[in-house]
């Protein structure tokens, strides 16, 4: 499998597929890869002749430095996982920082139609500036015809479905399920940091979830938010960062039900120092 660590390499190789008339999909991933990364790739490798997945631990859309020092950095297991999809139709790109940001390691300023206020907005200062900096770097380094993102982080896929929207990237953004342990944890790199009591508590954030889907059937979104809170706050490990129904395009709270609007409900919650995200569709 070929690894490039170096922008000028991989542009070169996908210069030659695309000469031959190949589809290109790229899988932007921060490493510490597990299935649902796998899933992405499997996804890719269907459409796709050749498929750049890029392996970037990103400074940029870190609000945390301790937790971006913390972050999992695995290359060689991450190469030896995606040998087992294919060994020839699977590149690698895993920069230096020096490589992406070529000495200016700050993000350019985005505006994402308010997206980028809600949520994670809220919590993360200028994480979705960094987002925006480095996938738009990736799309022009790679400039592949597909990419695929996962919905365990559905707000990052509607902006960077935004982001190729507002600036006019000819890509087609997919996205894919989210991936999930047989307890029903949503897959992240974060789970291998969890200590064993910890693992055993965080599937209560999806069991949270699926109940609150079931009540939003016949309860004000309110109502849902208060029994949420409550769940929480009667647990001894997880802490309820927040909790919110949104619509599923704008990504504002919901105030008033309507038949005609689609809604997701979307939490963060930390285990021990550990900040875990899920979501899932209440209609």
């Amino acid at each position: 499998m070929e690894v490039y660590s170096e922008k000028q390499q991989i542009r070169k190789a996908i210069k030659v597929f695309k000469t031959k008339k190949l589809f290109i999909g790229l899988v932007p991933t921060m490493g510490a890869l597990h299935e649902g990364h796998l899933a992405l790739v499997k996804r890719a490798l269907e459409n796709n002749d050749k498929v750049v997945v890029s392996i970037f631990v990103n400074p940029t859309q870190f609000d945390n430095s301790d937790d971006l020092k913390k972050y999992p950095r695995t290359l060689v297991k991450d190469v030896a996982l995606l040998e087992t999809l294919s060994k020839d139709r699977i590149l690698v790109y895993a920069p230096t920082v020096e490589d992406v940001y070529e000495g200016k390691t700050v993000s350019e300023t985005f505006d994402f139609d308010g997206l980028e206020f809600e949520m994670e907005g809220r919590f993360r200062d200028g994480h979705f500036d960094g987002v925006g900096t480095i996938v738009k770097r990736l799309f022009e380094i790679v400039k592949p015809h597909h990419a695929y993102f996962g919905e365990k982080d559905f707000q990052q896929l509607q902006i960077i479905k935004k982001l190729v929207e507002k600036h006019d990237i000819p890509v087609t953004v997919v996205g894919c399920p989210i991936h999930r342990e047989t307890t029903g944890l949503a897959m992240s790199s974060r789970n291998t940091r969890l200590k064993p009591e910890f693992m055993e508590a965080a599937p209560f954030i999806y069991k949270t979830l699926t109940a609150a889907k079931k009540q939003f059937g016949t309860k004000s979104a309110n109502k849902v938010s208060e029994w949420v809170g409550n769940q929480f706050s009667k647990h001894d490990l997880l802490k309820l960062e927040y909790f919110i129904i949104a619509d599923t395009k704008t990504l504002k709270p919901v105030k008033r039900k309507s038949s005609k609007k689609q809604y997701r409900a979307f939490i963060a919650v930390y285990a021990d120092d550990i900040r875990l995200i899920d979501n899932i569709a209440l209609n």
